[in-house]
């Protein structure tokens, strides 16, 4: 049979063959699954343009992020300053409860906080899409702190989240390095070496956060929550809080069961408390947890808050 297509669609209106049944029959049938394709061919465009719109950036990775911040003039300017104003700062007390670093809302109301911590790396790139649907079921704010490494590893589902209402995205440093002045290890995971490295752990995801999602943090938690006396009077410099915690759940535990996470929540909690939990290791028992503890502290008569709507204070 005679292979008809658009271009020979095209001789044929102009050749002296047209008004031929036969031929207008077959260019009229051809002309219309062609256009019938159109919707397809537009929805997988436009699907294409969708799913191109969550790829992170290679630009945006943490490898490159940084050193294309090392090429910033700006950046490079903070981080000078910044370092020459430290170079001889001590570091003070290393904890998670130091000097310079809050762990509690200012309120004689039983307001709570939930937090939860999303670190990335090898082994901690996960998502608990549980924990978090079951948040959004009963409406229960939180501040979700989040890694450079934890954004490279799921930057549609970060995406998402930033534009969530009930959540407020913040700084849980760009490589989950414990914060350092010297070098300072926790957990086994070695902490920041120097001042220029701590700057670059806080600033660098301060900004690339920003550059995602048009607001830049304000609080930051280091990774596993020890930190220096320094790096908190860093972070100041830098606008940023240092967030630690008031209540430990234990879910970073492994294995830990839903009703030991449950009791060490009940047993600790206290209006104003900050409660430290995990969102990146489904694996875990937090949303186990969860779904025990958020009725039972509701039923005390306490309400959630983000950190970003209340003041906040040290011991």
């Amino acid at each position: 049979m005679m292979k008809i297509t658009v271009d020979s669609q095209k001789r044929y209106l102009k050749s002296p063959n047209r008004g031929d049944p036969t031929l207008d029959k077959l260019t009229e049938n051809t002309m219309n699954r062609t256009l019938a394709t159109f919707p397809t061919l537009i929805f997988f465009l436009l699907l294409a343009g969708k799913l191109l719109a969550q790829t992170l950036p290679p630009s945006l990775e943490n490898e490159y992020y940084l050193k294309k911040q090392y090429q910033d003039t700006s950046y490079l300017a903070a981080k000078n300053r910044v370092s020459a104003e430290f170079a001889h700062t001590p570091p003070g007390s290393w904890g998670e409860f130091v000097k310079g670093v809050d762990e509690d809302i200012v309120t004689n109301k039983k307001l709570l906080a939930l937090t939860f911590d999303g670190c990335g790396g090898p082994h901690g790139s996960g998502y608990d899409a549980e924990l978090i649907g079951y948040l959004e079921k009963m409406k229960i704010p939180a501040t979700l702190f989040v890694t450079g490494r934890w954004i490279d590893a799921n930057y549609p589902t970060f995406l998402n989240l930033s534009k969530n209402s009930l959540f407020e995205i913040e700084n849980h440093g760009l490589n989950h390095k414990p914060c350092s002045v010297d070098g300072e290890s926790e957990y086994g995971i070695k902490g920041t070496p120097d001042v220029p490295d701590a700057f670059d752990e806080i600033e660098a995801n301060e900004r690339k956060i920003t550059a995602i999602t048009g607001r830049r943090p304000v609080f930051f938690r280091s990774a596993t929550a020890f930190t220096d006396e320094a790096c908190a009077k860093i972070a100041r410099q830098l606008g940023v809080t240092m967030i630690s915690f008031d209540v430990l759940s234990g879910d970073a535990v492994p294995n830990t069961p839903a009703n030991v996470i449950e009791s060490s929540i009940l047993k600790h909690v206290r209006p104003g408390a900050l409660i430290i939990m995990h969102f990146n290791h489904p694996e875990w028992n937090s949303y186990e947890a969860l779904q025990k503890v958020v009725p039972s502290l509701l039923a005390l008569g306490y309400s959630f808050v983000r950190l970003k709507d209340y003041p906040l204070k040290g011991r």
